[in-house]
């Protein structure tokens, strides 16, 4: 069985369009379809048309969607990081600086700030997660 688009313009057939341009109409189509069923059954239709998923500006997409869904788990995990940092110093009533709240909230080494966790554990104060740099 083949599927084909009956119409995509005036006047213009199926066969006639080159592979950029259906590769256009395939993820505009894609992107477009809000209801979760309908996509799926329009990406399994899509996956015997080769020249769509292989696109390479359906490759920079997905690339681009890996990077940023990366970068925002990361930045999710320095986030909790140091609300960790923040809690145990809390829970051990030890006050926190204007500076050393400004340094920890600027922080954006996920190790410097596991770091700075385990010291809270047992500080004094909240200076003493600084110590050793």
């Amino acid at each position: 069985m083949t599927v084909r688009p009956l119409v995509l313009g005036a006047g213009q057939r199926a066969d006639s369009v080159d592979p950029d341009t259906a590769s256009v109409y395939a993820q505009f189509a894609d992107a477009c379809l809000t209801d979760s069923q309908a996509k799926q059954m329009w990406r399994d239709l899509m996956k015997t048309v080769q020249y769509f998923w292989r696109h390479p500006l359906a490759e920079q997409v997905r690339e681009e969607g890996r990077v940023e869904g990366r970068e925002e788990g990361r930045e999710e995990g320095r986030e909790a990081c140091r609300r960790m940092v923040f809690l145990l110093l809390q829970s051990r009533r030890i006050p926190v600086s204007g500076t050393a709240r400004a340094r920890i909230e600027d922080c954006t080494d996920l190790g410097q700030l596991e770091a700075w966790a385990e010291r809270a554990v047992h500080a004094a104060d909240a200076d003493e997660l600084f110590t050793d740099e």
